[in-house]
């Protein structure tokens, strides 16, 4: 029995290294429907967030059996649960990257945001992907000292939403209320990305070492 555990927990750890691949190439594909007004891009992202879905719950599905089966305690029980949190934050992530690609959508064939945010959101994409690129890392190799560099990384994301609120903000604002609360809503989707990322470090460090990211603050 302890054998068939294992092999079931290793199953739902590739799992999770498919998701956390797919919800970092679905928000690379909607940047770049985002900046570039590609109609294709931000179709395809909104059609593979099913797959992500499906993943998802094969995780939940997967999860339960095993929990039912082999009624797991201490550090099983704890890994099987964690694996529900971290998969969660997975799906999350990939219902974010569609956001932004229906966003670049609607507004089709006209660029999403204005040329004065898009360094703006080029920057907040690349902090997302290194993020996720990191997650992908820290799910394949339970390493929590990776894990735990992901709160800081998660301060550049802020720096930038609220550097691009600065500029929606300012008085000379020229773009009107509808394209900013488009921007905030896009600032958002970003930066909720990147909480996710910082929520599967911690579920990450709890399942290595037994304690909270804040217990070990």
């Amino acid at each position: 029995m302890r054998e068939e555990f294992q092999a079931d927990l290793t199953e739902v750890s590739r799992l999770l290294v498919t998701m956390a691949e797919s919800v970092r190439a679905a928000l690379r594909k909607a940047t770049i429907a985002l900046l570039t007004a590609d109609l294709q891009a931000a179709e395809a992202v909104i059609q593979r967030d099913a797959d992500v879905d499906a993943v998802y719950q094969q995780v939940e599905t997967k999860v339960a059996d095993m929990i039912a089966r082999q009624a797991p305690v201490a550090i099983d029980l704890r890994r099987a649960i964690t694996a529900l949190h971290i998969s969660a934050d997975l799906e999350r992530m990939g219902d974010l990257a569609e956001h932004v690609a229906k966003t670049a959508a609607r507004r089709h064939p006209s660029p999403a945001v204005p040329a004065e945010l898009r360094p703006v959101f080029k920057g907040m994409a690349e902090v997302a992907d290194h993020m996720a690129e990191k997650i992908t890392n820290v799910l394949a190799d339970s390493d929590a000292g990776l894990a735990a560099e992901l709160e800081k990384d998660d301060d550049a994301m802020d720096d930038l939403e609220r550097r691009l609120f600065k500029i929606m903000l300012a008085e000379d604002w020229p773009y009107g209320a509808e394209t900013a609360i488009d921007g905030a809503l896009l600032g958002r989707f970003y930066e909720r990305y990147a909480d996710h990322a910082v929520n599967i470090g911690e579920h990450t460090i709890y399942l290595v070492t037994g304690e909270s990211a804040a217990d070990q603050a």
